[in-house]
């Protein structure tokens, strides 16, 4: 399918077609994009009316990605074309789009229209674009916001896949410490326990703490759009990671904190995940610099039926499912997984779970 105006062709690719795939592949190689069709849910390419491939841009839900312009059409209208491209497919769908791209950049996204909503230099900037963004967010903390005029006002963010002990204790330490704390909890779904039953799983597991108030992360709360990677083929991964978590906690502090009264925000330990670490280390760095005191509290441990006791975590869970095993840890689990996974509900989880490679 094409579309033409008086300078360029417009082109959409088949991602399904490896021909296709190889040609966009190599031009965005001499732009130092390593293309990956898998990360996409549609592509489009530009051409001049002599048929020269000038320029490229993709989507993956409503995350642009692969925006890229030959350098000798960056001062035509080459750029502004595949931009409205991609937003008039994706504002059909959705309430608001988002991109990344380095800091330098920011600029040309911002005259189409795009907000920034957080840097992290020299890697990263993120900036949206739609009929709802980050103060929509906004809107939604106010509404479920706590009148407090004592004490600590805390936070902590969990993804809970699934829910834990360890994840309990963490809140009920934090709970025991705190006037208010508010649970943010990871809304996208990238994980083996969607959004509903985390959600429900918590809640049934906290149920007894009064001063514990659960929040949706939306899209500003360790989500994949604030954890982009994908256009930095020749940086060191430690870099992205490190990057990435200050992109995150920079959206936190700027928008989350004020509105909310946050002044602490807890954290388990973290020894072994290298992005959890690094995530831990840039808030360390951050936090006391708004005024959050960051509190890390050291993980629980449990013992199995086989009598090895260890730090309970949720892919220790996810990897006895996989390999049929979940008696073992039972001590692992609050009662409200330990029931769930019991149940006819879960079978469908646990299934996707022991036919998966990925260590969601």
């Amino acid at each position: 399918m094409s579309f033409e105006n008086a300078d360029f062709r417009e082109e959409v690719l088949d991602i399904e077609n490896p021909f296709d795939v190889k040609f966009v592949s190599k031009f965005l190689k001499k732009l130092d994009f390593d293309y990956t069709p898998e990360d996409v849910d549609y592509t489009m390419v530009l051409y001049t009316l002599n048929d020269e491939i000038i320029g490229t841009g993709s989507y993956q839900n409503h995350v642009l990605k692969y925006v890229a312009v030959a350098p000798d059409y960056r001062s035509s209208a080459a750029f502004s074309q595949i931009v409205t491209h991609l937003m008039d497919k994706l504002l059909t769908r959705y309430k608001n789009i988002f991109v990344y791209t380095l800091p330098r950049n920011t600029k040309v996204f911002e005259g189409l229209g795009f907000t920034e909503i957080a840097t992290a230099p020299p890697l990263f900037s993120v900036l949206e674009f739609g009929y709802e963004n980050i103060k929509t967010y906004q809107q939604y903390l106010r509404k479920q916001k706590q009148d407090v005029s004592t004490g600590p006002v805390s936070a902590i963010v969990v993804n809970c896949n699934p829910f834990t002990n360890g994840h309990k204790y963490l809140i009920e330490k934090a709970a025991q410490e705190s006037r208010i704390l508010y649970l943010f909890v990871v809304e996208e779904d990238r994980s083996s326990f969607p959004f509903e039953v985390r959600w429900e799983l918590i809640k049934k597991g906290i149920a007894h703490l009064q001063n514990v108030f659960m929040l949706k992360g939306g899209d500003y709360v360790v989500s994949g759009t604030i954890f982009p990677s994908y256009f930095l083929k020749n940086e060191n991964p430690g870099m992205i990671a490190e990057k990435q978590a200050e992109l995150d906690i920079r959206t936190f502090i700027k928008y989350i904190v004020p509105v909310l009264g946050i002044t602490r925000r807890y954290v388990g330990t973290e020894n072994y995940d290298a992005t959890t670490l690094a995530y831990n280390n840039a808030m360390k760095t951050l936090l006391p610099r708004a005024g959050v005191k960051l509190i890390e509290i050291n993980r629980k441990k449990a013992a199995t039926t086989t009598g090895e006791t260890s730090v309970i975590s949720a892919s220790k869970v996810r990897q006895a499912i996989k390999d049929d095993r979940l008696s073992e840890i039972e001590e692992f689990l609050p009662e409200s997984t330990r029931n769930y996974l019991k149940s006819n509900e879960s079978a469908w989880i646990k299934a996707k779970i022991k036919s998966s490679n990925t260590r969601h």
